[in-house]
């Protein structure tokens, strides 16, 4: 599973319609505020098709479009291509000349196929996000086995709280911790 490292667009022309895709690397369900830009940012657009994967749950929507010819096929390239927290989101200008239903999907697949081609990826594996809270001597053993990159936040009090994620084969190596949510996390290549 994988995941994209930037966000990225690309924007093709079919029969004088413009489709712009963008994708964004979903770190959280914020998909709504994704959209919101994308509308703020083309408001004259007919459509705003989009498609997501976050935590291996995956959602389409057709904007108006007829059903199933623009969410769903790139929601399937989202998934045939393996990939997870993810939100592509296709802005379509109408040039004037209908597709068809055939034609639709042709060109929603081709938008999101060729921005991916544009696009580098990182692999995911499945992991938690967790809140541990230790004694100072074990810090430097904490910080080992969790790594620098995976600690979200850190408290000094009478003890050490950490935020952090952890991939489910180092979960075992550490103490009293408490999961907040399952996610996926990067895997070291």
């Amino acid at each position: 599973m994988k995941t994209v490292k930037e966000n990225i667009s690309n924007e093709i022309i079919i029969k004088n319609s413009r489709f712009i895709t963008y994708i964004y690397r979903l770190t959280n369900n914020d998909i709504d505020t994704y959209l919101n830009e994308i509308k703020k940012l083309h408001p004259k657009a007919t459509h705003y098709t989009y498609a997501y994967i976050y935590n291996n749950e995956g959602y389409s929507s057709d904007d108006n479009e007829p059903s199933g010819t623009a969410g769903r096929p790139m929601l399937n390239v989202l998934e045939k291509e393996d990939l997870n927290n993810i939100l592509v989101i296709t802005v379509r200008y109408f040039g004037g000349i209908k597709l068809g239903a055939g034609g639709l999907v042709r060109a929603y697949t081709k938008s999101v196929t060729e921005t991916l081609k544009q696009e580098e990826f990182i692999y995911l594996e499945e992991g938690y996000k967790i809140k541990i809270t230790f004694d100072y001597p074990e810090e430097k053993q904490i910080n080992y086995i969790l790594g620098e990159n995976n600690i979200i936040e850190k408290q000094f009090n009478d003890k050490i709280t950490y935020i952090a994620n952890i991939s489910k084969e180092n979960i075992n190596k550490i103490k009293y911790y408490e999961i907040l949510e399952e996610i996926y996390i990067e895997k070291d290549a």
